[in-house]
């Protein structure tokens, strides 16, 4: 399989809805000169007017903010109630397997003055349905990750509060397609056909929902809400966030690296995520340390020789500090765990030796 590598980062081709353009540029490197161009102050002007509307409804909450306690949600409540002028409603999903780290960055996010509701799915539900999808897909956190999009639109409609606002455009800034880098506006319609997709259906026909249940897992039917990404609004910059969040809000890193990669500040508040990007790793070649080693020769901070030697150290490890906690939560032996991961070990392009999916490409 021939694999396409990124001339100025090192982004390969088996990422989803990457391309490359003719000096041979992903998405993301081609987003980062595109965005030397764009008038700020333009997309700036459009949200003070979708502001001014929202102050002029006059409720208690103007605005909802998912939040985690990390470096991006920070920014945005930060820069939305001080910027701005607006007073979010900060809102948590609380993860089931939620770190110790997250939990104290979360607690310092309140005691800096943020109003903060917090939603718990059934803890049991929850593990039944990331079960389910780590079996299914080779996701290990659906059933999270299904809350964010359909359990705060849902609070934000009983609400009466229009506009939620998330951090990054993941999809654009990262390497995937462009088609909405000059779209801010998102509805339910598009969460239902993009962030939900199949893969909702097929979970949810296997596992049946109480009433009570699914306000937490399918969006109403009845919905008055619009979402959008701040990153839309200016040059997205993850380590800035970083900055900010460490300065106003007391934000703790991890006292060493993270699990697969390099960085220690990111990404902090669960125990999932690193399995998420293990996986991401068997399906595609690429994991937690070449995203962040990308990021950061986008920013300028790192060569593209640095960041290869740093992602064949540290791309391809699994997070084995969490091994215990992951069979204790999806109720596997460590026999049928393997199998499950290897089974999403895409072998056109990585090869298994001493216990260990390495990639058959090299990076040059």
């Amino acid at each position: 399989m021939e694999i396409k590598i990124c001339k100025s980062c090192i982004m390969i081709s088996t990422r989803p809805r990457i391309t490359y353009d003719k000096n041979g540029l992903c998405n993301a490197c081609q987003w980062k000169e595109e965005k030397k161009k764009i008038n700020w102050q333009i997309r700036e002007n459009k949200f003070k007017d979708i502001v001014s509307q929202i102050k002029s409804k006059k409720n208690n909450f103007d605005i909802i903010v998912p939040v985690s306690g990390g470096k991006d949600s920070c920014y945005v409540a930060y820069n939305l109630r001080y910027k701005y002028k607006l007073n979010p409603l900060c809102v948590t999903v609380n993860p089931t397997l939620q770190s110790d780290l997250g939990k104290r960055n979360l607690k310092n996010f309140i005691n800096k003055g943020f109003n903060l509701l917090t939603l718990d799915a059934s803890p049991e539900l929850l593990r039944k349905i990331d079960k389910q999808s780590l079996i299914s897909f080779g996701q290990p956190y659906f059933g999270w990750l299904t809350a964010i999009y359909t359990a705060i639109p849902n609070l934000a409609t009983s609400l009466g509060i229009d506009l939620i606002i998330y951090g990054d455009n993941g999809e654009v800034e990262y390497g995937g397609s462009k088609e909405t880098k000059d779209k801010f506006l998102y509805d339910g319609k598009y969460v239902e056909k993009i962030l939900l997709s199949n893969k909702h259906k097929k979970i949810f026909s296997k596992i049946k929902l109480r009433n009570e249940d699914k306000f937490f897992f399918e969006l109403q039917k009845k919905r008055k809400f619009h979402y959008a990404y701040y990153s839309y609004l200016e040059n997205w910059d993850p380590y800035k966030n970083y900055l900010l969040a460490k300065e106003k809000f007391d934000m703790e890193e991890n006292t060493r690296s993270n699990p697969s990669t390099f960085t220690n500040f990111s990404q902090n508040d669960q125990k999932l995520y690193p399995l998420h990007t293990y996986l991401m790793y068997l399906k595609f070649g690429f994991g937690r340390a070449c995203q962040d080693a990308c990021i950061e020769i986008r920013r300028g901070a790192m060569t593209r020789d640095q960041a290869i030697a740093l992602v064949n150290l540290y791309d391809h490890l699994f997070p084995k500090e969490h091994l215990k906690v992951y069979l204790e939560y999806y109720g596997m032996s460590l026999n049928k765990f393997k199998k499950i991961l290897d089974k999403f070990a895409n072998k056109k392009i990585l090869k298994k030796k001493n216990n260990l999916w390495k990639r058959k490409f090299v990076y040059k």
